[in-house]
Formats: C-alpha cells, structure tokens, sequence
C-alpha cells in the first residue's frame, strides 16, 4: 500500500516536472509543430510533379477537367512545362530538408532542456533525502536514474509526441488522397492493418518486459562498477581482481542476454512490418497495373498511388521504432517516479528558525535510536553539555558513538526522546544553518578533486583567502601547505589520495573551523594516524577548544585529562559519567578500559624494542 502510494506521488510529481517544463517550451512546441505539418504537406505534393510528367508530357494523356487550362501549356511548351515540374521536385525536396532541419533542432533544444529540468529536480530531491535512504540504496542505481534514464526521456516527450503526431497526419492525409484516387487498392491496405496492429502489439508488450529487466541490470552492473573503483585498494591488496571480474562478468552476460533479447524482438517489429509491407506492395501494383491496362487508372495514378503506399508503411515502421523507444522510456519514467515519490524523513518545521551564535549546550532526554526496527542502538540516552565544555565520548566499537553526532546533525531523527540545543528542540532549527553551526572532522577524511582552499571552504563559500589560512594555521596545516608545489591552489587527487593520512585529517579540520562553529565535533580524529600525525592533530584540537563547546568521540583513552566531562557508552547506553579522575577513583569499567590500554601499550613498545 505504501509503495503504490510512494508511485503515485512521484508520478504526480514527475508530471508536474514535465508539464511545467513543457509550458514554458510552448513557443518552441508550436514552432516544430508547424515544421511538422510542413514538412507533411511536402510529403504529401512530392509524387504530384512525376504524375503530372508521366501522364500528360510524356504519355500525352488529356488533362482533366479540372486541369483542362494547362492543356495547351502541355502541348505548346512541354519543355518549359517539364522544366518548371522538375525546379518543383527540387523545391519540394529543399523545402522539406530546412523543415526537417528546423523541427530537429527545435526538438532536440527542448529535449536537452528537458534533461536539464529534470536532472536538476532530481539531483536536488537525492540532496533532501534522508541518510537512512542513501545508506540503503545502491549509488549505482543512482547514478543510473540520474544519468541514463534521465537521457532516455529526452526523446520522449519531446521528438516521439511529435513524430507520432506527423506520422499519423501523413498516414491519414495519405490514405484519404489514395482513397480519393482508388478505394478498392486501398481496400487491400486496409485489410492488412488488423495483422499489423496486432502483431506489433503482442511484440511491443515484450520490448516494455525486457526493457524494464534491462534498466535493472543496467542499475546492477553501475552499483557494482561504483563498488569496485572505489574500494580498488581493497580488491588489490587482498587479491580479488580475478574474483571481481568473475562477479562483473556474470552481471554483464545477464545484461548482454537481455540486451540480445530486446533486440531481435525489436528487429521483429521491422521485419514484420517490411514483410505485410512487401506483401501489400506486390499485391497493390498487381491489380493496379491491371486497372491501368483496363484503362480505369493512369499510369500516374498508379505511381503516385504506389509512392504513398511505400510511405505509408514508413511511417507505421518508424512507429514501432519509436514504440520500443517510448517502452524504454516508460519504464525510465517509472523509475523516477519510484525516486521522486520518496519523502525525506526529516522536514524542516514550516516556523524553523534560523541556529545562529549558539550558546552549545545540548541536552540529551531518554534517547533511543534505531537504524533498524527491532535493532536499537541506543537505549533512553540521557546527558547535559554546558555551554563551552569539552566533552570526550567513549566506549567500545559499535556502542553507538558516531550515532550521537548524526542524531545532533539531524541526519536521522531519534525513535524516542528528545534532544535540545540551548534549550530549543533540535526540530525547531532549520537543518542547513543548525549544520553550518556545527563543524564536523569524521573518521573518514572525505576529500574533493579540487584545490586544497576550495576543499577548506567547502562549507563556507565566503570565506576569503586570509580566513582560509587562519582555518588553515589553527588546524596545524599552514606549514606543510605553504611547501606544496602549488600552496593553496595544490590540486589534490579524489579523496585526498596524493596526501597523508594526518595531511587530510588537518585539511579537514581547517574545514570544520572556517565556518567559525559555534559546536566542534571530532569523531575519531586521530584515530588511523601514526603517533607524530596524532601529536600534530591533538595539538591543533587542545587550541580551538577554547570558547566553544567541543565533542570529541575517541576509544583512545589519551589526554582524557584534558576534558571536563567524559561520557563512556557501552552496548547504547551511557554506564559511566564524570572527570578522568573522577572514573578513575570508581574502579569501573573506564578504569579497567585506561589500564587495559595502558597495558596493551606496554607490551606493543616491549615486542617493537625486542
């Protein structure tokens, strides 16, 4: 019940996209619309010049009634007559090739925008949803639905509505002209248009099942070539090229059978409609020959009859091409009725203010939070943080730590329970600038292909220069900065990878500071780095601690002498609270934690000396 409600508001959604970007492409719809009758029209005249040679210049027949004032031009300058029919044949052709330039390019403008519009609704509507939905989705499926199915609706609703619009107009206009010159060799097409429909029909349904299988590979094959490139150190350091490629392959010969299949049933549909086509010809050209040497048509009503009959089955070839495009693109268009038909799980309140200058004292009330139903990771959470305080977070792998930061960010909304900011729900902030009040350095130093100033402004984009190197100098990153080839405009490679491990955790932490937080939290700072790289991040955070209120997430248990609170989690649950001295003197779990570590450090730099 709640998927097919999900589908019929992205389906109401995508429609709104659509015909918004359709209305305001009216001018330009109207336009290629009057190239299309055009260039129908020329379609229509092309077989008249030829009619009008063979029968009353070449074959001397008398002119109707209706033509009986060109009779003496016939005979008194046929050339002139001939050369004149012939500049028309020209004309016609000239004149439908610049309409046909015309509505191309028109068509192809809006198409372009289309993709334009709808990638840009799209893109900002994947940016609104909530973590949980990017954590559970494929990024491959994404990219698919951003990229390819976006481009597949271009020709859609734009040259498809068109084409078939013209196409219909030439069939009709072409078979009432061949009704008016000869209704019983047009009863013979007539009587093959049931099989034809029919058939293409049945073989069209196949195209839509087959095309939809093969959107999903499609979407299969990119998750896994985003999977892959992206954890290439892993796959290379544990040797599971050959493995990789077994999985990939299995995925392409899934795609390339499917692939196969929708191709020979949309070579079906041309060769079915070729076939009922030639058949039609053979069986038209034979009775009309035999009416022409009864003398009850003209050879030039027999010629033009047969030219419109070979255009007459064109135009229902190119629609059922243009049908299997228009299965292909249904089903992209489902797929992104499906995406734009998810709602974010967390709105901002139509009264949300604005989070400026905050104080930072943050309250935690009976906190529980899961991931996933029946999976709770934590169990009724409740803690204060003054105004100002520096706080460490602490507790095994898995006790929910990072959880605390995205509850705080409003990345996720809590089960139960309530979290305040200076006294205020966190609810009742406008997530954009609650985020830009609070600066975050994660475990995981997530850097851009882009210049080391932008990378540190990247949640800032006014910050200048000189505030950059303040960032930049706080974080203990100016001086190796300043070394580099280029300095701040150092082009790093994706994620970092041409910088150190303690470079990008510094890099990183300029970013948090140039927005000038009012809370800091580091999860993990230190927490993959090497003993130097650690003493230079542990520096920077021990100066900008000061005047705001900072959380550190750790399980390292050093300088915890430092804070003024320390918070130690355990399977959800907050089971210690105090100073370092203070946890120290209960003999708890914090201490035999300080005394493990402090023992497994002896032994390390025991077995290294020996």
């Amino acid at each position: 019940m709640r998927q097919s409600e999900t589908h019929r508001r992205g389906r109401a959604r995508f429609r709104a996209i659509i015909g918004s970007h359709l209305h305001a492409a009216k001018k330009h719809l109207a336009l290629a619309g009057g190239c299309l009758v055009g260039v129908t029209l020329m379609q229509l005249m092309a077989p008249w010049p030829l009619k009008l040679i063979l029968d009353y210049i070449l074959l001397q027949k008398p002119a109707p009634p209706s033509l009986a004032f060109l009779s003496e031009l016939y005979h008194t300058w046929p050339l002139t007559v001939l050369a004149v029919l012939a500049t028309f044949i020209a004309i016609i052709a000239i004149v439908s090739g610049a309409l046909s330039y015309a509505q191309s390019f028109v068509t192809s403008k809006i198409g372009h925008q289309l993709v334009f519009t709808l990638r840009q609704h799209l893109f900002a509507h994947v940016q609104g949803l909530s973590l949980s939905f990017h954590t559970q989705t494929r990024s491959g499926e994404l990219l698919t639905k951003l990229a390819s199915d976006t481009q597949t609706l271009k020709n859609a609703f734009t040259d498809i509505p068109l084409a078939v619009s013209g196409h219909i107009v030439t069939f009709l206009g072409m078979f009432v002209i061949m009704f008016a010159i000869n209704w019983e060799l047009s009863l013979i097409i007539l009587a093959t248009m049931p099989i034809l429909v029919s058939g293409l029909f049945l073989l069209n349904r196949k195209i839509l099942t087959t095309t939809r299988a093969q959107r999903e590979q499609e979407s299969r094959i990119a998750s896994q070539l985003a999977e892959s490139l992206s954890s290439i150190s892993v796959i290379q350091t544990f040797g599971r090229e050959r493995i990789e490629q077994d999985r990939f392959k299995q995925e392409s010969t899934n795609h390339l059978r499917t692939g196969l299949q929708t191709a020979r049933t949309t070579a079906a549909v041309t060769r079915v409609v070729s076939i009922i086509g030639a058949i039609s010809t053979a069986t038209t050209v034979f009775f009309g020959a035999w009416q022409v040497l009864k003398a009850r048509m003209t050879p030039g009503d027999l010629l033009v009859f047969v030219s419109y009959m070979k255009n007459l089955y064109s135009p229902i070839k190119d629609l059922s091409k243009l049908s299997t495009q228009f299965s292909k693109a249904t089903v992209s268009a489902d797929r992104i009725a499906d995406l734009l038909g998810i709602e974010p799980e967390i709105h901002d309140r139509p009264d949300a203010i604005k989070a400026t200058h905050l104080r930072g004292e943050i309250r935690f009330e009976q906190v529980s939070f899961a991931y996933l139903e029946g999976c709770p990771v934590l169990h009724d959470l409740s803690f204060q943080i003054a105004p100002g305080q520096r706080i460490a977070i602490i507790g095994p792998s898995g006790s929910g730590k990072s959880t605390l930061v995205s509850l705080l960010l409003r990345l996720y909304q809590p089960s139960k329970g309530l979290i305040t900011l200076d006294d205020r729900d966190l609810a009742e902030y406008e997530r954009e600038s609650l985020r830009h009040e609070i600066g975050v350095v994660l475990q995981d130093t997530l850097l851009f292909r882009a210049s080391i100033a932008d990378n540190i402004s990247y949640g800032a984009d006014h910050a200048g220069l000189d505030q950059i190197m303040d960032a930049a100098r706080e974080a203990n990153a100016h001086e190796f900065i300043s070394k580099l080839p280029g300095g701040y405009d150092t082009v790093i490679a994706e994620r970092g990878s041409t910088l150190s491990g303690g470079q990008r955790q510094r890099i990183c932490l300029a970013r948090a500071l140039v927005k000038q937080p009012s809370i800091l939290v580091l999860d993990e700072p230190t927490a993959s780095l090497d003993h130097q790289s650690a003493a230079y991040v542990r520096e920077a955070i021990a100066r900008i601690q000061a005047n705001r209120t900072t959380i550190v997430i750790t399980h390292h248990l050093v300088g915890m002498e430092l804070f003024d609170q320390i918070f130690l989690l355990d399977d959800g649950r907050l089971v210690e609270q105090g100073t370092h001295q203070e946890l120290l003197d209960r003999h708890a779990l914090y201490a035999h934690l300080c005394a493990q570590q402090s023992n497994d450090l002896t032994r390390l730099r025991s077995n290294t000396l020996t």
